[in-house]
């Protein structure tokens, strides 16, 4: 693969099962909605509000569906929603793990921000013992990319995920490798929040 070629960055593929659910789901909110506006305020604004909750709701759920990232000339981060925007891990102002939690399944993140441009990159997501990371070829770029960083943290972030590549490659069970310890380091109970980078800095240093 040559440098220049785009690297898929998707943790999850679309699924249209989930389409077709986010489309059911969006004429029954709407619907109801709509029901009770029109139960006060007459059928017609009853039919605007169903309209316009269940329009929205789908826009929403096809902007996420269609969300895709990649690694652009081996240094620039990529997503398209309905538009898109970049930033260049090279000229990186921040860069911070984040770790959400939605219905027990915890996913941890990089976010990566320049000029009030900021994209939030999954790694890896766990539920239980098992989960989905990011492939090899895509963890040993980023690795590359965030070495060549003019962050402080891109180094402490490269070594990060090269030691997950170790762990992969030692064939150790998702639990000890180091991207499920530090999604188990935030505490539960937390829709979003962004680790210490001190903690971090920490972590990594404690890892062989």
């Amino acid at each position: 693969m040559a440098e220049t070629d785009p690297i898929p960055l998707n943790l999850t593929q679309s699924d249209r099962r989930r389409g077709v659910v986010s489309l059911v789901v969006a004429l029954v909110i709407g619907a109801a909605l709509g029901g009770v506006v029109g139960l006060i305020a007459g059928q017609t604004a009853g039919l605007i509000t169903a309209g316009v909750v269940a329009g929205l709701l789908l826009l929403l759920a096809w902007a996420s569906a269609r969300r895709t990232l990649w690694l652009r000339d081996g240094t620039t981060v990529v997503a398209r929603t309905i538009g898109s925007k970049s930033v260049d891990l090279r000229a990186a102002e921040r860069l911070e793990l984040m770790v959400t939690d939605v219905r027990g399944i915890r996913t941890v993140g990089l976010l990566v921000a320049r000029k009030g441009t900021s994209i939030n990159l999954a790694l890896a997501m766990y539920s239980g013992t098992g989960g989905r990371e990011l492939g090899i070829l895509v963890l040993r770029k980023l690795a590359d990319a965030l070495a060549r960083s003019e962050n402080p943290a891109g180094l402490v972030f490269s070594q990060l995920l090269v030691a997950q590549l170790r762990a992969e490659a030692k064939g150790e069970a998702p639990p000890d490798r180091p991207l499920y310890r530090l999604g188990s380091l935030a505490p539960t109970g937390r829709l979003a929040q962004r680790l210490k980078p001190e903690a971090i800095t920490r972590f990594v240093a404690s890892l062989d």
